[in-house]
């Protein structure tokens, strides 16, 4: 069984907070079961975009994130778009934007092999 996204994302939310990087929630969705993407900011004029890893990738019931393009970092302006690309699609989906200078992201990712 797997952690409900609102009590997933408040520790997520924790973690980020005791690494020192602010994150900030953005967009509210469905408690039980919503969408969850993150957004790193460099705060440089890079950023990534995380989200949901395939069905095929999860384990165990644990939530696993996948970077969701190919380049390492992107402008954010193309996040922001693929953002709204995806609220139009999923209105109950999450959005979690982290600031770190160093592009952490603390998520656990699927293996890209």
């Amino acid at each position: 069984m797997r952690l409900r996204s609102d009590i997933w994302i408040a520790a997520y939310l924790r973690r980020c907070g005791v690494e020192g990087a602010p994150a900030y929630l953005r967009r509210r969705g469905a408690a039980e079961a919503g969408t969850i993407f993150v957004k790193i900011d460099r705060l440089d004029g890079q950023a990534a975009l995380f989200g949901p890893a395939p069905p095929s990738e999860v384990d165990d019931g644990v939530r696993l994130f996948t970077r969701l393009h190919k380049e390492e970092w992107l402008d954010p302006g193309a996040i922001e778009a693929r953002l709204k690309r995806e609220i139009d699609f999923d209105v109950d989906l999450w959005i979690v934007e982290v600031e770190d200078r160093l592009g952490r992201n603390f998520l656990d990712l699927a293996d890209a092999s």
